[in-house]
């Protein structure tokens, strides 16, 4: 055979491969996603019809059971995010273990349904890479595709939790592999395809119902503010959550270290229901009627979430940084613009201004301003009608929280 034809050939190879890692990636991110906004919704619901003390224990129910599940069925071994992921491609003796698929998926189930402060994002990222990673593993391509198949899970995953195949695939490129080339392409279309045949038929509903309809050039110079803002609230997330988990591992009580974390992020959603799991529920309530909130109750929000979603990080419970990242740009995004309009007598979009703060936010904290564009754009209807001032803001808030802290909790290595 000629070299064109085995290269061909190996190509050939990897698209199978990427098939299948892209239909098992969808079909568990698709039924992680389903599940968690149902038993969150009737949890959260249920309770408040109730007796809202109850939300006091819900986080220490739900990260106690992650605990007990890490003990005895997963042998004690700890999940570890994202930097799982980096290690495994670095490093070709080293592979994600199976286990990671049901860890991840339960793990990140149980934190969110209970009221843990974070969203199941991370969970579904490490899960897909690691169907990717037990394909290569089987030899299904050729040995240099391991990095490619690991993106092809992660980008069908990222792509149905946000209904962007276009997200997927550039969060596979920007964060996962950071590079591009010929074979990677392959992979991550190939996902990026799958997954939008499934989105196509299935068509589930957006996170936010809130159509975008126009923006206005006057607001650029306060969509810049607010990119800067983002930025900072970026950094201020990313060193809470190394401070806290650094805390948290100091703490050899098991019972304490659960507890601890798990009745603090209690106490907060018990006060401030809008901390309740990912959060995207309390960012709707609000833009329901965003001039009914108290200016210093969106900034409360916008500062308590972070610090709620890395206690539950610290105390053991699953996810990271993507919905704490989105919901607390969009609380400072709706603060900047009811600021505005009550005391500069403006008339600002609440809309606009949540989705610029969650899509500034999301890239500082990844570092990933194209991904973040796509993301937050089909998180609501028509959201490509602020392409312009996403874009831009989210790249000005990555470059800003990158000089301010040249690394985020994805590069971070003990610094």
């Amino acid at each position: 055979m000629t070299r064109g034809g085995i290269k061909r050939y190996h190509y050939f190879k990897l698209l199978f491969a990427t098939i299948i890692v892209s239909l098992a990636s969808v079909f568990l991110a698709l039924s992680l996603k389903e599940l968690t906004e149902h038993f969150q919704e009737l949890i959260f619901h249920t309770t408040q019809k109730t007796n809202t003390l109850f939300f006091l224990i819900l986080p220490s129910i739900g990260i106690t059971a992650i605990y007990f599940l890490r003990k005895y069925l997963f042998k004690k071994r700890r999940n570890k995010g994202i930097m799982e992921i980096y290690k495994t491609i670095d490093q070709r003796k080293e592979h994600l273990p199976l286990y990671k698929i049901p860890s991840h998926y339960l793990n990140g189930f149980l934190t969110v349904i209970f009221g843990g402060s974070t969203g199941i994002e991370v969970s579904t990222v490490v899960a897909t890479a690691t169907i990717g990673n037990h394909t290569y593993k089987n030899k299904t391509a050729a040995r240099s595709y391991k990095l490619e198949l690991i993106c092809a899970g992660v980008a069908a995953g990222i792509a149905i939790l946000f209904n962007s195949p276009i997200g997927g695939m550039l969060f596979s490129l920007e964060v996962i592999a950071r590079k591009v080339n010929r074979s990677l392409l392959i992979a991550c279309i190939t996902a990026a395809l799958i997954s939008f045949g499934t989105l196509y038929f299935y068509q589930p509903a957006r996170i936010l119902s809130f159509p975008v309809n126009t923006w206005q050039w006057s607001a650029l110079p306060f969509f810049l503010l607010l990119s800067l803002m983002s930025g900072l609230l970026s950094v201020y997330f990313t060193r809470l959550v190394i401070v806290i988990k650094r805390f948290f591992s100091g703490i050899n009580n098991n019972f304490i270290r659960v507890n601890l974390g798990a009745v603090f992020v209690g106490t907060l959603i018990l006060f401030l229901p809008f901390l309740y799991g990912d959060s995207y529920g309390g960012v709707a309530t609000i833009l329901t009627s965003p001039q009914e909130f108290p200016i210093l109750l969106l900034l409360l929000l916008a500062v308590l979430k972070p610090i709620a979603s890395a206690v539950t990080l610290g105390a053991g419970g699953d996810g990271g940084v993507f919905a704490p990242s989105i919901v607390a740009g969009a609380f400072l995004g709706v603060a900047l613009a009811l600021f505005c309009n009550v005391y500069f007598d403006t008339s600002f979009i609440y809309l606009n201004f949540a989705l610029v703060g969650a899509a500034a936010t999301l890239s500082a904290s990844i570092y990933a301003p194209l991904t973040s564009l796509f993301l937050v754009c089909n998180i609501v209807p028509n959201g490509f009608n602020l392409f312009v001032p996403i874009l831009l803001c989210a790249w000005i808030a990555k470059v800003f929280a990158k000089k301010i802290l040249p690394y985020n909790v994805y590069t971070y290595q003990g610094r």
